[in-house]
């Protein structure tokens, strides 16, 4: 016997428990919200996630998301060739533009390297990155990647293949955030802040 299909809400349900962080209890509340309060905003959530998915495409250069073959970023000459900053996606690429201090170029990665979940080197986009950083420009490579155990790892095996090639790594600085308490800061935190000072 078939098994009947979906429902057009158990599909949509089940598309937004694939974003990250969304689980059954939460999509089934957007869900539910979007159709019985809010189909305007439905049909146009629809329709951007459509645009979006046509037109949005990654970077030849950095691998960054753009609607053109090259970014902004990457097109634009006064950003300093020099040095390239390495992220784990778009994401960590847009947090950085807004800080408005970094003039520099951009390597997009494909993720971080998570080997209890088979993901390594190549899945990631390690020798993409090598070719773009041995282009005969980049002077410094800043490797941004995130202060997890898989982001430690990431920065790790990328900063020793880029140093076998003679290229100068340096690793994003992390330690007490502005504006805390050294007593609620937790001790991770503060040891590294210690061995980091300057």
């Amino acid at each position: 016997m078939d098994t009947p299909a979906p429902s057009h809400l158990d599909a949509l349900i089940d598309a937004l428990r694939r974003l990250p962080g969304v689980g059954v209890k939460s999509a089934q509340r957007m869900a539910y919200h979007l159709l019985q309060h809010d189909r305007a905003s439905a049909l146009r959530l629809a329709d951007a996630l459509r645009a979006a998915a046509e037109h949005v495409r990654h970077c030849r250069r950095c691998h960054g998301l753009s609607e053109t073959e090259l970014c902004a970023i990457c097109a634009d000459p006064e950003r300093d060739t020099r040095q390239l900053c390495v992220v784990e996606g778009p994401a960590d690429l847009a947090a950085l533009e807004r800080t408005r201090s970094y003039r520099g170029l951009y390597f997009v990665l494909k993720g971080r390297l998570s080997p209890l979940d088979g993901v390594g080197a190549r899945d990631i986009g390690a020798a993409e990155l090598l070719e773009r950083a041995g282009d005969g420009q980049v002077q410094e490579v800043i490797l941004a990647t995130s202060f997890t155990a898989e982001g430690e790892a990431t920065a790790h095996v990328l900063a020793q293949a880029l140093k076998a090639r003679g290229l100068q790594v340096t690793r994003l600085a992390r330690g007490v955030p502005a504006g805390s308490e050294l007593e609620y800061v937790d001790l991770s935190t503060i040891a590294h802040a210690l061995v980091d000072r300057r």
